[in-house]
């Protein structure tokens, strides 16, 4: 679907260069002299490249929509990850590396959303949070202050987050998968 260069908004996946390319920030400005335009962040989905833009609200760019498919975590095998199509219980198989670090949150049984493009995938969709174990901290210090201090925590996926004094070892926690730090303890 063809959109004006002022119609590109964060999340847009659009064809440029040859390339897809997923917006990341979009400002517009209104120079005093000469057309308005959108100055664009561009971060491709095939390597990870960025490459800033402008578009002038008189051109025209494809914009491109992803397939959408939930998936389930099946195992690891090697460097290679299964996951099972929920709709047709098809299997597919994707490189570790695909995933890059985020690949440590995947638990079993985990529901994750794979984005496609012409049957290639190209994007996985985690969970925001995961709850994971802490397997090794640093005991409670008395007379610490909570307020601007927090230690390091070991999680079971071999990650390591700043916690705060009161959690301990074996303590389970809500992690978030894009920041990867602590947000709560779990109940």
């Amino acid at each position: 679907m063809k959109i004006n260069g002022n119609e590109i908004r964060p999340g847009n996946v659009i064809t440029h260069k040859g390339g897809l390319w997923a917006a990341v920030k979009v400002q517009h400005v209104k120079p005093g002299k000469g057309g308005a335009f959108a100055q664009v962040e561009l971060k491709n989905l095939v390597d990870n490249t960025k490459l800033n833009e402008r578009f002038r609200s008189a051109e025209t760019v494809e914009r491109v929509r992803l397939e959408q498919k939930d998936y389930q975590f099946l195992f690891a095998n090697g460097d290679m990850l299964s996951f099972m199509d929920l709709e047709s219980y098809e299997q597919i198989e994707l490189p570790t590396d695909f995933l890059g670090d985020r690949a440590a949150f995947l638990q079993d049984g985990m529901q994750i959303i794979v984005e496609s493009h012409e049957g290639k995938p190209i994007g996985v969709q985690l969970p925001d949070q995961v709850t994971l174990e802490i397997t090794e901290t640093e005991p409670v210090v008395k007379g610490q202050t909570a307020a601007s201090s927090y230690k390091p925590a070991m999680l079971e996926n071999g990650l390591r987050v700043m916690v705060p004094p009161f959690v301990s070892t074996g303590d389970r926690i809500v992690v978030d998968t894009a920041e990867v730090t602590y947000i709560k303890r779990a109940e």
